[in-house]
């Protein structure tokens, strides 16, 4: 009765507190419109074609505007000779979307796709129905509008490994000019890095604000042995303050960064609100189908078809890649002919070998704050942060709480007992909050995770507003592997999402250990500063274990599971004899003549941190692989290193100002081909 009484309070509570939250969102919004014209940028948006301006026929087909496709429309249309087509099942991004500390309202609402996982009894059981909400982004810039704006790369050696396993040029040498290519470095320390890229589409800078206790997490790390440095350098392991892809503060996603300088492009037309269905096959001579199109769905109107001169390309994510694949014919052949689907291509692997970064929530550790540091406090507490200073720093400085991530203003990358700490592959990733599941009332978190009302009630609602943190430990490579599937023929239909988490006994042990590293950081000198302390109620289900036990840390991963929306590997890649591979080393589609899958589900084995990154690099390669294998021409990976004290030296290179996003890449002063500098070559032979 006590618990019933606990949680229609609680949902009480949640429910008037919507109230002042929107007022001030809205009142935002207003200050943006009259304030913020540098937000707005309503001259620079994508515009969306209308019916009569689309083409029959398109040299190349993109489905999907998200971290991958983006890149590809603006690579593929740099010849004007070529016609490009980009399909968007979304519209535009919204505007508050720029807004770092507005991160975590952005899921549920209409640019979130909304997948839900299926129920598990291994783990999410704190979760409604214990299934996990799977937000994918479902606008221009797809999840680089929706996440946390995270700038990491992942370890070398996930990319040797993608090598070894039969993906020739994959390795890190290969894909670190394609790292340097996208970026445009704005840190200040890291500026004149030799592992860092100038000029390029997505700007990397740190946060504009950090919550005082974030300084407490970076000395924290050193009292256990681990340095604080550049974990996209040469050496991964270590603690680090957030990077994230920022432009001036605010959010640069794959649209504002490579769309919209390319907005009056005449041979690139984007589509709008258009659900692709399937694609066209169309059998050969040879009988080895041909991608030749694509079918799909706006407006609620069906059926409406777009043909390929060259490739049809799918970029629609590790959730709507595979089902777009399925619902085409190409596939499982018996899960096809299950859902009635004509069986075109036999492809085992369609939709197997999901992989995400699971990690443990609700690790909340509670802080006192100094009196120096109130009113606002050591950490980020919401009531305290929604005010009218906050608005004005936001307006006419440009800086304050509204360019915070509370979310994850630090990092680590750590390595338990089932690491080799001999090599630089750790298997944990701390991520560092500056708050916990209290501090927003229950209004992002609990709702975004999933949370159930008896577990926020009882966890929570009892330290609703202290100050507190959070250190998350998240799973670097799982051995856990999940699968979609389709729920019926109808494209309309969302597919069925099976993560497998803790699939694998392994992954559990090695979360718990990384729980034990968060917890002993905790327990150093700079956090005692703060007399932090790990909150100590139980979840339900986990009363009866010994606190800090193994058991106990077990049963909260397996009650509070989280996932870090980095789903990958269901169209994987690999060569033709691994009968599990959906695409070729080239990013080929085997079976399947002019189709491609270039996005996150072609990853063979998950990288070794946050996904976005890296599957702009993969599209950023992709495109180079598509113009060398169409002979189109290619700008240089290393256009953007001007700047760098080799170039400068050189008499032989000239800086350059006509590419887009004017900046420049550097050509010899004669005609000869285009080679690597000396010192280029050193650093990928490192």
């Amino acid at each position: 009765m006590a618990l019933r009484l606990l949680r229609v309070l609680s949902n009480a509570r949640i429910a008037l507190s919507y109230g002042p939250s929107f007022a001030f969102v809205l009142l935002l919004r207003v200050l943006v419109l009259l304030s913020r014209p540098d937000i707005e940028d309503a001259g620079n948006r994508v515009r969306d074609i209308s019916p009569a301006q689309l083409r029959s026929h398109y040299d190349f087909i993109i489905v999907g505007a998200g971290s991958a496709g983006a890149v590809l429309a603006n690579r593929l249309s740099e010849s004007p000779d070529i016609t490009v087509l980009l399909i968007e099942a979304g519209g535009e991004e919204p505007v508050l979307s720029d807004l770092p500390m507005l991160y975590s309202a952005l899921q549920l609402t209409s640019i979130d796709w909304q997948y839900r996982a299926e129920p598990s009894n291994k783990s999410n059981l704190a979760m409604k129905d214990r299934r996990s909400n799977w937000p994918r982004g479902k606008c221009l810039g797809g999840s680089s509008v929706l996440n946390a704006m995270l700038y990491i790369r992942g370890n070398k050696k996930d990319y040797d490994n993608w090598e070894a396993a039969g993906n020739t040029g994959w390795s890190y040498k290969d894909v670190l000019p394609y790292f340097m290519k996208m970026e445009d470095i704005r840190v200040p320390e890291l500026v004149g890095s030799s592992y860092h890229g100038r000029g390029g589409p997505i700007p990397v800078e740190e946060l504009r604000y950090y919550s005082p206790i974030t300084d407490a997490f970076l000395e924290s790390g050193k009292h256990l042995g681990y340095r604080v440095h550049d974990v996209n350098g040469p050496i991964q392991t270590g603690f680090t303050r957030s990077h994230c892809t920022l432009r001036e503060g605010l959010r640069c996603s794959t649209a504002k960064g490579y769309l919209r300088p390319i907005r009056n492009r005449k041979n690139l037309h984007v589509l709008l609100h258009a659900k692709v269905e399937k694609v066209l096959l169309a059998e050969e001579d040879d009988g080895v189908p041909r991608a030749v199109g694509v079918s799909f769905n706006r407006f609620s109107l069906p059926g409406v078809k777009v043909f390929a001169h060259k490739d049809v390309i799918i970029s629609a994510g590790a959730v709507n890649s595979p089902q777009i694949l399925m619902l085409s014919g190409i596939g499982p052949p018996q899960h096809l002919m299950d859902k009635n689907i004509e069986v075109q291509v036999s492809s085992p692997g369609v939709g197997s070998n999901l992989q995400d970064h699971a990690a443990m929530g609700g690790v909340t550790y509670l802080i006192k704050s100094p009196k120096e540091m109130r009113p606002s406090g050591a950490a980020c507490v919401l009531p305290r942060l929604l005010t009218i200073n906050t608005l004005r720093k936001f307006v006419f400085d440009k800086s304050g709480p509204m360019y915070g991530l509370p979310t994850t203003e630090a990092m680590a990358f750590v390595n338990t007992k089932y690491a080799n700490s001999s090599e630089d592959w750790p298997d944990i990733q701390l991520f560092f909050a500056s708050s916990g599941d209290n501090a927003d009332g229950g209004i992002f978190g609990r709702r975004n995770n999933g949370l159930n009302d008896d577990y926020y009630a009882t966890v929570f609602e009892p330290i609703l507003y202290k100050d507190s943190v959070t250190i998350l430990p998240l799973l670097l490579r799982p051995k856990s592997r999940g699968h979609i599937e389709l729920k019926d023929k109808d494209p309309m239909s969302n597919p069925l999402i099976y993560p497998n988490y803790f699939g694998d006994p392994d992954d559990l042990e090695v979360m718990i250990e990384g729980a034990k590293i968060g917890y002993a950081l905790s327990q150093t000198e700079p956090f005692q500063r703060f007399d932090t302390t790990l909150h100590d109620i139980a979840c339900p289900g986990c009363a009866e274990y010994e606190h800090l036990s193994d058991d106990y840390w077990r049963c909260q991963a397996r009650h509070y599971t989280m996932t870090i929306y980095h789903p990958v590997g269901t169209c994987k890649m690999g060569p033709v004899e691994d009968v599990d591979a959906v695409v070729s080393p080239r990013l080929k589609v085997h079976g399947v003549k002019h189709l491609r899958v270039v996005d996150a589900s072609v990853m063979p084995t998950i990288v070794s941190g946050n996904t976005n990154a890296p599957v702009i690099m993969i599209g950023e390669k992709a495109a180079d692989m598509i113009k060398e294998d169409w002979k189109l021409p290619t700008v240089p990976t290393y256009y953007q290193y001007e700047k760098m004290i080799a170039y400068q030296r050189s008499s032989l290179y000239t800086p350059h100002y006509s590419w887009p996003f004017r900046s420049s890449y550097c050509r010899p002063k004669s005609h000869a081909p285009y080679r690597l500098v000396p010192v280029y070559r050193r650093l990928l032979n490192d």
